[in-house]
């Protein structure tokens, strides 16, 4: 009588053997001569263990470690009927899929939904470790009598649901491979890198949720979530949610002028940059011509002043003081509804900080020190921020309501994250949103306005005004809280 096989994970791969009878399984199979036994890729192991019991083919499995859990749900509100569909079609897909919702829109809770679902031990990959305080907090005042635990930051915990970065997960991806029947990626656009996507691969988890506002990636490794996690089996935008889940929102355009000084600057760096890019034979407009710019840029004396000159050029756009006299104009118009501030660089916000005594934060602000100024903005202590990026991705501002962008990059993600951070409703159920872009007109400001607005959007030229404004295809009639508005072009020499 021949031994049943006998299916036992290794080093982030499966063991078959003995080989079963029957060739059902056998594309599955790798034979490593080493130890003379067939290995099988970890992330089949859901088909894998499907097709050898569709073929009654008897197996042992000793591969798997993950096991149900008990969960008590204290966390009872009732779920958005976005959240709802999400967790169905999720569901209807055998649990594995990624869910696009714009920031703010409840992701996290619709994770809690897919563990109280499963009831399968868990491992939630967060980008940050801001982000993974806040979902261990969460997570644990949904499910008190479950064990969370955190694995970053200088915690590395064995729980039945753990939460941690994308970073110490890939680093222990073999050893945490076959503890957990659910992974839940949260921004999820961050998985398909050769270093973090171990995590997927070496994992046998049959149940798979990606969370995102934006799975497309630049490089177009976005296509490698469909083997990750799951093909994306449900998606809603800003625009599908506001005045429900999310609250009511307007985007207003800003154009300002450069000064006289500035303009002739601004012309002579773009001049410098532009007669380097036609001599090279180097379009920006390419897929790949900003990385053919940084190469050439490093090969030569004039392709490193080409782009000293296209970085003094951004500089001149981002930071005319034309931006900032209208930065004071909105602050003094809303305040004190809660205000963020975006830029694209630091030195801007250390300059708006120190001129106008708002407090900043950026990656190079400690940790202690963020936490003290976000709990203060939270508790209205302070009214306003100013960030370049550190506020685009993972950090939960429930009130802020009014966000100005005075420069930024043409990143959809970007915009998209900018914009979640004013969508929350917190407890202001008619709450009016507004995402101010301050824009220098006739700039590479422009066109990075318009592509960070993606492929749905088209400019609309006044010569009157010579503005520039940005509709949807599909609402310009719908426009008094998702067209785009306009306000005069501000230039500080008519002052």
């Amino acid at each position: 009588m021949s031994r049943s096989s006998k299916l036992t994970y290794d080093r982030g791969t499966l063991i078959l053997h003995p080989p079963p009878k029957g060739k059902a399984w056998i594309d599955f199979a790798t034979w490593d001569d080493r130890i003379e036994k067939f290995r099988i890729p970890a992330i089949y192991y859901h088909s894998l263990t499907q097709t050898l019991k569709e073929n009654d083919i008897p197996f042992i499995d000793s591969a798997k470690e993950f096991f149900s859990l008990e969960i008590v749900n204290c966390d009872e509100k009732t779920p958005y009927i976005h959240q709802q569909e999400a967790l169905q079609a999720w569901k209807n897909a055998n649990g594995r899929g990624v869910v696009v919702l714009p920031t703010a829109a409840g992701k996290t809770y619709l994770a809690q939904l897919a563990i109280i679902d499963t009831k399968q031990t868990t491992l939630i990959v967060v980008p940050t470790l801001d982000l993974m305080q806040q979902w261990y907090a969460q997570l644990e005042m949904a499910f008190p009598k479950t064990k969370i635990g955190l694995l970053g930051g200088g915690s590395h915990d064995n729980t039945p649901v753990l939460v941690s970065t994308y970073h110490s997960a890939a680093i222990h991806a073999t050893a945490l491979g076959n503890l957990y029947g659910l992974l839940i990626f949260d921004e999820c656009h961050h998985l398909p890198t050769d270093f973090f996507q171990a995590i997927a691969e070496e994992s046998i988890a049959p149940y798979r949720l990606g969370l995102t506002a934006t799975p497309e990636r630049g490089d177009g490794s976005h296509r490698h979530l469909d083997k990750l996690i799951g093909k994306v089996v449900y998606r809603k935008t800003s625009k599908e949610l506001s005045g429900d889940a999310l609250a009511e929102y307007k985007v207003i355009p800003i154009k300002v002028q450069l000064t006289p000084e500035e303009k002739e600057k601004y012309q002579t760096a773009i001049q410098i940059r532009n007669d380097f890019l036609r001599q090279a034979k180097i379009s920006l407009s390419s897929m790949d011509g900003w990385q053919q710019f940084i190469k050439a840029s490093a090969r030569s004396s004039q392709g490193r002043r080409a782009m000293l000159a296209h970085r003094e050029s951004k500089e001149i756009a981002g930071g005319t003081s034309a931006k900032l006299r209208v930065l004071i104009q909105l602050i003094e118009e809303h305040y004190p509804d809660k205000i963020l501030i975006f830029t694209n660089d630091n030195a801007t916000v250390y300059r708006i900080s120190q001129q106008y005594l708002i407090p900043a934060i950026t990656h190079q602000t400690p940790v202690k020190e963020r936490h003290q100024i976000l709990t203060k903005y939270r508790q209205g202590d302070y009214k306003i921020l100013v960030a370049s990026h550190v506020l685009n991705e993972g950090v939960d501002v429930p009130d802020a309501k009014i966000a100005i962008i005075l420069s930024g990059t043409g990143s959809t993600r970007e915009y998209i994250q900018r914009l979640g951070r004013i969508l929350r409703k917190a407890n202001q159920k008619e709450k009016l949103a507004i995402l101010y872009e301050v824009i220098a007109e006739n700039t590479t400001d422009e066109k990075t306005a318009a592509r960070r607005k993606g492929e749905g959007y088209q400019v609309d030229k006044k010569p009157s005004q010579g503005q520039i404004l940005l509709y949807p295809h599909h609402d310009r009639q719908n426009s008094t809280l998702k067209a785009a508005e306009s306000k005069p072009p501000y230039n500080q020499n008519d002052e």
